[in-house]
Parts: structure tokens; sequence; C-alpha cells
């Protein structure tokens, strides 16, 4: 049924590559070694040549399939699975970015090929044997796939981004699905002078402890000073402190930046979920025995609406 080649689905955003996408590439990489077959990337979407050109540049890629339909314009799950699905034949793992886009496509082309889908793998074994984790992350297991073409999301922080140093073929690939019962409506969403939470060097986060939207401010103002991204725990979340999009964990995005500062967060095993694999942990916290200081590299006992005015003031005076 299927080939050696490995297939990686490009999450864009219309006008660039997301970075998840370069990570991916790097796990596709390490399969194609041991499969002995070449990385290929699909690219969908509606006058999306200039993505195509870009995908061409990353390093280990020999060829991009750009499908590029109206049909596909603004990404829908249905129609992006239905052409993955077009030429999944020619591939023996297709593998996507385990984020928001790449959760709701691979599923749907899983059941189509009626196979069983790896979710979040974040160590590859061997062509069929992979790591990922349970249990909010407590745990890793082991899982093998006997299944003739792997359907996996890749954890992005597990490995490292590919480089844009490559040149690949480009190949045009004619979408023929036909019309989906769903359609699109409109999009709402949030915009920002901050850089993107996934992959951001630096993020600050706010928890529960922070108390009202109004008392963010000051989360706000030494992510601002540090140039970093805003993260939030669930509760804080749930609170209407922020948007869900802020929110880090089990339920929300997984990070890994080089320094994660985390006030008011007491480190419930959800939110440890999506940010423990951070470079160095900084937490700052009132109750000494908050389960946070466990992972922390460096933690600070205090209030926060004392603390965190005074480092902003200290770094960008």
């Amino acid at each position: 049924m299927s080939g050696t080649n490995i297939l990686v689905l490009v999450e864009h955003d219309g006008k660039s590559l997301k970075s998840s996408t370069l990570n991916t590439v790097t796990a596709a990489s390490e399969l194609a070694k041991l499969t002995g077959g070449k990385v290929h990337l699909v690219v969908l979407g509606h006058n999306c040549r200039g993505i195509a050109d870009e995908a061409a540049k990353v390093e280990g890629v020999s060829a991009i399939i750009s499908m590029d339909s109206q049909g596909l314009t603004h990404g829908l799950a249905e129609s992006s699975a239905r052409a993955l699905h077009q030429i999944a034949a020619d591939y023996s793992h297709i593998l996507a970015p385990a984020s928001t886009y790449g959760k709701n496509v691979l599923p749907r082309l899983a059941a189509q090929l009626d196979v069983m889908q790896l979710s979040e793998v974040m160590k590859i074994h061997s062509a069929d044997t992979f790591d990922r984790p349970i249990y909010a992350g407590n745990a890793i297991t082991t899982v093998q796939s006997l299944d003739a073409v792997k359907i996996m999301t890749i954890r992005p922080t597990a490995f490292a981004a590919a480089t844009l140093t490559g040149s690949a073929t480009i190949q045009n690939v004619t979408y023929t699905g036909q019309a989906e019962r769903s359609s699109f409506v409109g999009l709402e969403a949030s915009s920002s002078a901050r850089p993107e939470l996934t992959s951001a060097k630096v993020v600050v986060s706010g928890g529960r402890a922070l108390a009202s939207k109004e008392n963010f401010k000051i989360i706000e103002d030494l992510a601002d000073c540090l140039k970093a991204a805003i993260g939030a725990s669930r509760a804080a979340v749930d609170a209407g402190y922020v948007p869900n999009d802020y929110q880090v964990g089990q339920t929300g995005k997984v990070v890994a930046p080089e320094l994660y500062i985390a006030v008011g967060i007491s480190g419930a095993i959800q939110h440890l979920a999506g940010m423990k694999d951070s470079k160095t942990i900084i937490a700052i916290n009132k109750d000494p025995d908050a389960p946070i200081f466990q992972i922390a590299d460096y933690g600070l006992v205090g209030d926060l609406f004392e603390i965190i005015p005074q480092i902003t003031k200290e770094l960008c005076p």
C-alpha cells in the first residue's frame, strides 16, 4: 500500500511557515534514515506558492507537493484530510505538528485509512516504535505500530528545528476533492506584537494568584520588558483573566522556551505537562510548598505583587 518516503503536512498561516513544521521535519528526517526513504512536504491552501517556495528551503526535504485549490483556502480539517488521503498511498509515514491544526486533520486521515494514529510522538526508536507521553506527561510509553502507514503527530518541543538551507523541487498536484458539508464562516483571531507562545524563547506565565484580569498587567509589563510571550495556567484562563490561547498545559499549548517564568502558578501536573521541558524555569510563589518548586531551577518565595514590579523596574528602569 505505501512507499518508504515520509510526508509532512506543512502548517502555515497563509503567509509563512509555522515554526512547528521545522521541528516536525527533523523527526521526519530521523525516520527517513531508518526507512531509506526521502522527506516530502505537502502544502495545502489557495494562492500559496510563496509558502511552497519557503518550504523548498527547508533542509533535509527533497520534494514539495503543492496542492493549490480554492477548496483548500481556509484549511478546513475535512478538506485537508481528503487532500492527504489523495496522496497517502505513496508514503510509509505521514506526520504533522501536534498543534491544533495537526490534531484536527490527522485523526480524520487515520479514520479514512483505517489505521491507528500515534499522538504527541517525542522520540523515535525505529520505523515502527516510538515514545509518547501519557498521564499528563508523568509517564512515557513506548508504542509499536504495525499499520502499513503510520499517522503521527509530533511534539515540536522534542525535536530541534530544521534549518532553511535546502533546495527542494516543487511539484503541483491537483486537488480532486468535492465540496464538504462544513464551510468557513469567519475567523476571530487575537493579534499581538509579542512573540508567538509556542515558538518564543522567553515565556512569562501567570496563574490564579493574579486574582483579576486587571492584575495581569504586571505580567504583561514584565513580558514586554523581556520581549517575551505571555502564558497562563488553566485556572487563570477559566477565571477569565486572559484568552484561552494563552493557556499552557495538557489541554493548552506545550512550550519549551529557553526561559520560563511561572508567576503565581502552583504547579498542577496538567500545567507541568505543558512546560516542564523548558531549559530554565523560574518559579515565583508565596507558598514554599508549591509543587512548581520541585521542577524549578530557581525559586523565589514571596508576594508576586511586590516582586514582579521590582524585577520589571530593575530590568527595564
